[in-house]
């Protein structure tokens, strides 16, 4: 029985295990198609009766090495790969969901995920009902319906920072026979493991900072292959009955815990296509290696910051977790005991354009859409990502109108902190 390994060794040594004389470095496989000697073998491939590659669009050598290693950071029986973590919200849900369905969600969550609910998927005949996850289980449990077939939330929400109440989400969920999502983007599995606090799958963003550095587009779904399809097969006739696609094979039946995964890749990415290429999992690979590392810099770098902006007076609030005074302090400290993440949410006394002065001020730091990377970068959701939403629609996203993101990276944070202040000073 192999030993198991710590989550920083995983990082570096999961997912790709070279044999004698293969390159250290995970090969990139760059090839669409793969060649078989005989008809039968790659026929048995397409019916699902055999493991191996055929067509990139399904499975690719180099994507399946980082899904591994993904999963076994998570603790998961299986991952894939998506070409972007808006793609892996959709295919996760999706995957279980159908037309005249419904699901429950977290209004604290990224604009993008909030608009994929609540309008794209209403135009797919899905519903989505949204609940403040900080409302008592009565009231939240008064959004089920008997067609509800998940239930969503994000560990840290984006951008408001907010902890999900990870234990409470499931509890609900299970309770009404359904899995529960969590984006797992911004903690990571290195500061938090959503499985092993009652999270069935997780999705990832892997753009950020599983990436690290801004180089590759891409997104994750891990499956803990806990959640029992079959006992409640009613509500899931996609995993509990013959897929006619292929010749009636049932996924519960034939793969077991790997059910839920095996038909997100055999029935969803076949029809969908969102694959990422095997150039970014390479990429993404090589942030993998790092991550362990520079999650403890962005959370040690965020500390300063927010203490230093929590005692400025020209700074009206800050909600980060690891302030002792902030509201997600204890919660953060039995979820993220080892820190969050490096984003901040805060704003300052004055208006929007005290916000948008302040940023248009800054030297060092950058004004970018992105979010959870190595360099240091803001952004004002009103102004920017959510800019299509009222003051009202912001609140009801759990966004307060002044709100500036502040992802605090991994430069010496004494350099971080001149360019806050400078910039601050010109207000």
């Amino acid at each position: 029985m192999k030993k198991k390994l710590k989550p920083s060794t995983l990082c570096v040594k999961a997912g790709w295990e070279p044999k004698n004389g293969e390159p250290v470095e995970l090969p990139i496989v760059q090839s669409t198609t793969f060649k078989y000697d005989n008809s039968e073998e790659m026929a048995m491939l397409f019916d699902l009766k055999k493991d191996g590659y055929f067509y990139t669009r399904l499975q690719n050598p180099t994507n399946d090495a980082v899904a591994r290693k993904i999963a076994a950071l998570e603790g998961g029986v299986g991952a894939m790969l998506t070409s972007s973590g808006q793609a892996a919200n959709f295919y996760a849900v999706f995957n279980i969901c159908e037309a005249g369905d419904h699901i429950v969600s977290s209004n604290e969550i990224y604009g993008g995920t909030f608009n994929l609910f609540g309008v794209t998927m209403k135009k797919l005949g899905i519903e989505c009902t949204f609940v403040n996850p900080e409302a008592p289980d009565d009231e939240i449990q008064q959004a089920f319906r008997p067609n509800t077939k998940v239930m969503f939330g994000e560990t840290i929400s984006n951008p408001g920072c907010n902890v999900l109440d990870i234990e409470k989400f499931a509890r609900i969920a299970h309770r009404n026979g359904v899995p529960l999502i969590v984006d797992n983007t911004f903690a990571t599995p290195i500061n938090c493991r959503p499985f092993e606090w009652g999270c069935d799958i997780v999705t990832h963003s892997t753009t950020k900072y599983m990436d690290g550095h801004a180089t590759s587009v891409g997104g994750a779904v891990v499956d803990s292959g806990n959640f029992s399809w079959e006992q409640h097969a009613g509500k899931y006739p996609g995993l509990c009955t013959p897929d006619a696609s292929y010749h009636g094979l049932t996924y519960t039946k034939s793969f077991g815990r790997m059910a839920y995964m095996t038909k997100l890749v055999a029935q969803l990415m076949r029809d969908l296509g969102s694959i990422q290429s095997p150039q970014n999992a390479f990429l993404l690979n090589l942030g993998l290696e790092s991550l362990h590392l520079r999650m403890a810099q962005h959370c040690r770098n965020a500390q300063r910051v927010a203490e230093f902006l929590h005692n400025d007076p020209r700074v009206a609030w800050v909600h980060y977790s690891g302030l002792t005074d902030d509201r997600n302090y204890e919660r953060a400290r039995k979820y993220l005991p080892n820190g969050s993440c490096g984003v901040i949410a805060f704003g300052l006394k004055g208006n929007r354009d005290t916000a948008i002065k302040w940023m248009d001020s800054l030297e060092l730091i950058n004004i970018v859409t992105h979010v959870a990377d190595s360099r240091t970068c803001v952004l004002h959701p009103a102004s920017h990502t959510h800019r299509q939403l009222t003051d009202d629609q912001l609140r009801q996203a759990g966004i307060a109108p002044d709100l500036i993101r502040l992802s605090v990276g991994v430069e010496d944070c004494d350099d971080i902190l001149d360019d806050i202040k400078q910039a601050l000073d010109k207000i």
